[in-house]
């Protein structure tokens, strides 16, 4: 008889638990680098995990620190400005993108919208876990609209364009940890031609993006390099 009573009494108890469990959707990790060689300042603002809208604090070319924020409906939002309209946020997007529901912490590279983009900036999402990017890796993102050639150490790679690609850890290297580090540009006759030469210090503890684009004017592509440091959990 006792039992009978417990139990409607424990599920009632544990039944508020549950549910608050579900209302509360794990925050997302978050380290972001604006890339824009025209405008390289940028006001850009997120929602922490409680609500209150804080100001991304862009270093030049470096990550940010680790920031929290709560998905929109499956997107990562950034806004342009502080004060948000509570009746209409979506007026006040500068950025937005949809984070895969494996991925729990991410690097955010921040880019001008094309021409015609709807919104002023757009995002690239890379999963910045231990396993999906381990120290010593480098992620090579392409800008541009034709294939890019990587020649870093003992590591061919052939790049295509709008595809993130991975440049596995370079271990030939000399006394000081230096390596050749080349970048090509596919012709459209098939000939490759260099546009940067560049010794590299390669470390296990380091990672690198490789942000290959074309600035006005430029009758070449840039390489713009940001080395990060902190080891992914």
């Amino acid at each position: 008889m006792i039992r009978k009573f417990l139990l409607p009494i424990l599920i009632v108890a544990w039944l508020p638990t549950v549910l608050d469990a579900q209302e509360k959707p794990e925050p997302l990790r978050f380290r972001a680098v604006l890339h824009d060689p025209v405008r390289p300042i940028a006001n850009l603002f997120y929602r922490d995990p409680e609500g209150a809208v804080a100001q991304v604090n862009f270093m030049p070319k470096a990550l940010t620190e680790t920031l929290f924020t709560l998905p929109v409906d499956g997107s990562l939002v950034l806004y342009d400005k502080a004060e948000i309209d509570p009746e209409n946020p979506a007026a006040d997007v500068a950025a937005s993108v949809r984070i895969p529901s494996s991925i729990k912490q991410a690097i955010i590279v921040v880019l001008p919208a094309p021409d015609d983009g709807k919104l002023p900036y757009r995002l690239l999402v890379i999963d910045d876990s231990k396993r999906a990017f381990p120290k010593g890796e480098s992620r090579v993102i392409p800008l541009i609209g034709t294939d890019i050639g990587v020649q870093a150490g003992e590591h061919t790679l052939r790049v295509r364009p709008g595809k993130i690609s991975t440049l596995p850890p370079v271990k030939k290297v000399n006394d000081f940890n230096m390596a050749q580090t080349n970048f090509y540009y596919e012709a459209k006759d098939g000939s490759w031609t260099v546009f940067t030469e560049r010794q590299l210090q390669f470390l296990d503890a380091f990672r690198r993006l490789f942000i290959v684009h074309a600035t006005p004017g430029a009758v070449a592509p840039t390489v713009t390099t940001i080395v990060d440091t902190a080891a992914p959990r």
